[in-house]
């Protein structure tokens, strides 16, 4: 099925916002007002005032104990009867002052205003109930509406009963507009927010953030997993912010998870679950619609439990849980599009590799958290977390099961907590140690082989390869390694008694981290032997070979381990200036040693090679090739002192909520910020390892006729022997070192975001829009600096690969340039759960904007001779819009039903196509974004949608006395069976110089999400 749709290529360029005016505009709010705060806290604070009559009671002393734990926390009122509780762990409080109590629930991280009248009742806004952690409350859930922070909550309610594919709490985050879940065909689960990249995110588990600084996704551990990272039975609820956050967040430019734990409490409470789904309760996949094809093996088997109570009452508890996933997950093997003909030409042993076949996946998670309360002042906390996965991955497509990797993912983390609290100030003390590898590394040991289709022009010339399978072990790339391995201490100081002007709540924090990290790119194990398969069979002997070829290079190593220091400095003040404006005013440094990068020398022949006369241009070194595409040589070259780290990640962050009746029910808000994020160690260790481990391809001679199978290659003879032992081409045959260099001057990466928009409470409802625009800046990207001898990066339309530094092959050169920008329309609606109801429902739709000058996770950019020449196109993976409607009800006979509906338009593809058209610099191949036709309809309309599905829940409990309860749940995923394609046949840019974009789905390729699937799970509490 063809359609054709008009994307973007057109290179827009974004305004940057001067750093020093907002630097000096928040300084000197700062200046006026008071210092500020630190630490991602999961912890809420309650603000008010107190009043008799209509005088404020000052001196009046207000305490908040904890129903179910018995914990306190103490504070007096200023003056003017104002108070502020900072550090409450989220959770149902009795709040006293002045002869009068009110009993209120507070959510995770945040900020909520209960008024009390001494001797009278006190006043909250909209009231409802709510349940958290194990037990269900009836109180006041006091709403976090005066804030500039982009998100909301997820709550408890929504976790336990809203549909999910697997046990991964992160799932639920896509309630929020602007954020998006996806699992893909191999049941790796992705959480993205905006147009941001994979790596942008931050997850913070009690405060404490869960940051990769080696690997993407965010998040340590869990790129390419199909786990998730923390077991869902130990969380209680989580708030998701997209944009705007305080200064207390750091290395985050995308969107920020800060989830709370839960705690024992005075009772002994546990709960266990066992949930089951095989292929006999599901759909085929697109995979399994070939004709032919039977349903392949698959299951998801998942347990787990926790149990918590008292150790002494109301001062000491402990808590808890493991789970356990256990997943075989549906592959088919496949020749790629156009080649399904040649099939038949393979020997029949490889014939025998396509078809089904599975991933196995295991995941072991622990969690256990002891928590003291010394005293009505002091409370201490420890707690310990550990995953543990292993999984067979990279199967499936044109990679057969043996051709696949054994990946191991583990983390082990720790943190130790101290808080003090006074009558006019909060301190928090935490130390951390965290422990987290990847590893993958192939199933086996040898040569692989590589069966592929070369199509020819009408001159006998290679105009493509395509790939029928891939056999045997899998390359040296998939035996990497990235780990991190540290401890940190942080110190969080919190003053809530400053009035001037208003009250004023300031924090002020500090850390530091040591952290060790490691990354290998890959080994010199297992050449690729690739052959040509025709209407004769498989060729005699290989056309080609591709492999990780290791050499000495001074200075360099394929294992790049360095001895990293972070460092933190923020400072918040929350400022109340009367009871409709709240001004939110912060700044925040960061700055990270990286020796590696630092102290980094580059290799002297190289430099050598770099500047000594050009063959083809006498009397010039070869660097002048570079000139005209405005790169000095010279800023890449590292001496190991002409280097420092980034210093000048200054952050400056303001927000303001204006409750125009001063009862919550209609709040302006809006911001204006910068956040800082990192580079990302394996990107960066590129320049440490590529010379010392640089991919070789070396190319053979046809036996019959001598000559190469490309017309612009170069070819050797070819020998048996070479299966035997590699290295027996010897250097001068398999090429020579590939050399990375970084830009002397690497920056870190940035966004400046901005927020207009308006709550309001409408009956039951609490509805939000807002408009939000992130800019992200100074991605790092690697080009390549190969030049032709005129210095031009394409003659003919052609690349200079064959025109590397003289003794070298291919130069590629790291600078920061990746840009986004991306407008986005967030409108939620929110009806929490009643008791009194019956029923919730949120509705979170997202509409968005979104342009870059590089596809999404791709640091490498070959197509052009420097960033700055790339269009700016529609991001990849990022629909236009997004709608979803989540909710819940109760039912007769117990009965509990939960649904959610997921709709998107088409996600734009990024590729790189000819289409007759050449470019000013003699590209004939360009970069274009654009949106493919939609897969199907929903309900009414026409087939507009790109994804969509349907998921249900029904749940039954079943009471044993007052203290046992027993549930059994049905979930109906993807219930109207969506075919949620996610690969193409074909992609085409146009053609005769008109662009013209059209897409081909693989109607048998992968899809995201699952097919119809029906699991079941049963449950206990006690």
């Amino acid at each position: 099925m063809k359609h054709r749709k008009h994307g973007n290529t057109g290179k827009q360029r974004t305004v940057r916002p001067v750093p020093k005016l907002l630097t000096c505009a928040l300084a000197s709010c700062l200046m006026m007002g008071a210092p500020s705060v630190f630490a991602q806290t999961a912890n809420a604070n309650l603000r008010g005032q107190v009043m008799t009559d209509s005088t404020p009671a000052a001196g009046t002393e207000v305490i908040a104990t904890n129903n179910a734990t018995g914990f306190v926390r103490r504070t007096q009122t200023n003056a003017n009867g104002s108070y502020t509780l900072t550090g409450l762990p989220p959770g149902t409080y009795t709040v006293q002052a002045g002869g009068t109590s009110q009993t209120v629930t507070l959510s995770v991280a945040s900020n909520s205003t209960l008024n009390l009248q001494a001797g009278g009742v006190a006043e909250t806004g909209p009231q409802q109930a709510t349940d958290l952690a194990t037990v269900t409350v009836t109180a006041p859930l006091l709403k976090d509406v005066k804030t500039s922070e982009v998100g909301n909550t997820v709550s408890l309610r929504q976790i336990q009963t809203l549909p999910q594919a697997s046990r991964n709490f992160l799932e639920f985050a896509d309630t929020v507009p602007g954020m998006a879940f996806t699992t893909d065909d191999q049941g790796v689960t992705t959480l993205r927010g905006g147009a941001t990249n994979g790596a942008s995110g931050n997850l913070y588990i009690d405060g404490v953030g869960q940051k990769g600084y080696v690997e993407s996704g965010g998040v340590a551990g869990q790129n390419a997993s199909r786990g998730n990272p923390f077991p869902q039975l130990a969380i209680g609820e989580y708030k998701v912010i997209t944009s705007n956050y305080k200064a207390e967040y750091g290395q985050i430019t995308g969107a920020a998870v800060t989830a709370a734990t839960r705690s024992g409490t005075n009772e002994f409470e546990g709960e266990a679950y066992y949930r089951y789904t095989d292929e006999s309760m599901r759909e085929k996949r697109a995979a399994e619609e070939r004709p032919g094809e039977e349903k392949n093996d698959s299951l998801t088997r998942e347990w787990g439990l926790a149990f918590g109570g008292p150790i002494i009452r109301d001062r000491m508890h402990f808590f808890v849980a493991y789970e356990k996933k256990d997943f075989i997950t549906p592959r088919v093997v496949s020749p790629a599009p156009n080649t399904s003909d040649f099939v038949q030409f393979l020997p029949p042993d490889v014939q025998s590799l396509y078809g089904p076949a599975v991933a196995p996946f295991e995941e072991d998670l622990y969690f256990g958290k002891l928590s003291w309360d010394i005293g009505d002042r002091d409370r201490v906390e420890l707690s310990v977390q550990v995953r543990d996965e292993t999984q067979l991955d990279s199967v499936g497509g044109q990679r057969s099961l043996e051709h696949g990797r054994d990946l191991i993912n583990k983390d082990k983390r720790g943190v130790l907590r101290w808080q003090h609290s006074a009558d006019t100030w909060y301190n928090e003390v935490l130390v951390t140690s965290e422990d987290s590898e990847v590893n993958p590394f192939p199933t086996s040991v040898g040569n692989g082989i590589i069966y592929r289709v070369l199509p020819r022009d009408a001159l006998g010339n290679v105009t493509e390869e395509r790939t029928l399978i891939e056999t045997g072990p899998a390359s040296g790339f998939d035996a990497f390694t990235r780990s991190q391995k540290g401890w940190s201490i942080a110190d969080n100081l919190t003053f809530n008694n400053l009035t001037w002007n208003g009250d004023h709540t300031v924090k002020i924090g500090a850390s530091y981290k040591d952290i060790e990290l490691t990354a290998q790119d890959g080994g010199s194990i297992n050449p690729q032997f690739s052959f040509e398969v025709d209407a004769n069979g498989v060729a005699a002997t290989p056309y080609r070979v591709d492999y990780l070829g290791q050499f000495d290079v001074p200075g360099q190593q394929v294992r790049v381990v360095t001895q990293g220091k972070q460092y933190a400095f923020f400072i918040q003040d929350d400022w109340a200036v009367n009871e409709h404006l709240i001004l939110n005013l912060g700044v925040r440094w960061d700055y990270e040693e990286n020796p590696a990068y630092t102290d980094y020398v580059t290799p002297g022949e190289f430099v050598t090679a770099l500047f000594s006369d050009d063959p083809d241009n006498p009397g010039q070194p070869w660097a002048n090739r570079l000139l005209p595409s405005g790169i000095n040589a010279n800023d890449y070259v590292s001496t190991g002192n002409n280097r420092d780290d980034f210093k000048d990640a200054f952050a400056p962050r303001f927000g303001f909520s204006y409750d125009i009746g001063a009862d919550e029910r209609h709040v302006i808000h809006g911001g204006a910020g910068r956040s800082y994020d990192r580079n990302l160690f394996k990107e960066l260790a590129f320049e440490v390892s590529k010379g010392v481990l640089s991919p070789i391809q070396v190319n053979f001679e046809d036996p019959a006729t001598g000559e190469c199978y490309r017309q612009d290659r170069t070819c050797v003879p070819w020998d048996p022997a070479f299966l035997q032992d590699i290295t027996s081409l010897g250097t001068s045959v398999t090429g020579a070192k590939e050399i990375f260099m970084l830009n002397n001057d690497i920056k870190t990466p940035y966004s400046d975001q901005f927020s207009i928009g308006m709550s309001n409470q409408l009956g039951d409802w609490l509805a939000d829009v807002t408009v939000q625009r992130i800019l992200s800046y100074d991605g790092l990207v690697y080009t390549l600096i190969n030049r032709w001898p005129d210095g031009s990066f394409f003659q003919g339309g052609s690349q200079p690969w064959g025109e590397p530094v003289p003794g070298f092959n291919n130069t590629i050169i790291g600078n920061n340039g990746i840009e986004s920008a991306n407008t986005q329309v967030l409108v939620s609606l929110d009806k929490p759960y009643t008791k009194d109801s019956g029923w919730s429902m949120s509705v979170a739709y997202t509409h968005a904007d979104a342009k870059h000058n590089r596809k999404k996770d791709d640091p490498f950019a070959f197509d052009k001779a420097t960033i700055d020449l790339y269009p700016f196109i529609w991001v990849d993976a990022v629909p236009k819009h997004r709608l979803v409607v989540a909710g819940s009800l109760d039912g007769p006979w117990g009965l509990t039903f939960g649904g959610k509906i997921v709709l998107e338009t088409p996600r734009p593809v990024n590729e790189v196509r000819c289409y007759g058209h050449t470019d000013p610099d003699g590209s004939t191949c360009q970069p274009f974004g654009a949106e493919p036709q939609g897969t199907g309809s929903f309900l009414v309309g026409g087939d507009i949608w790109g994804y969509r599905t349907v998921d249900l829940q029904a749940t039954k409990e079943f009471r044993f006395g007052d203290r046992v309860k027993m549930t059994a749940r049905v979930n109906l995923l993807n219930a109207f069976n969506y075919q949620n394609y996610s690969t193409f046949s074909s992609i085409e840019a146009g053609a005769n110089g008109v662009y013209d974009p059209s897409f081909v789905y693989d109607r048998y390729g992968d899809m995201l999400y699952v097919p119809r699937t029906l699991s079941v799970e049963l449950g206990m509490k006690f």
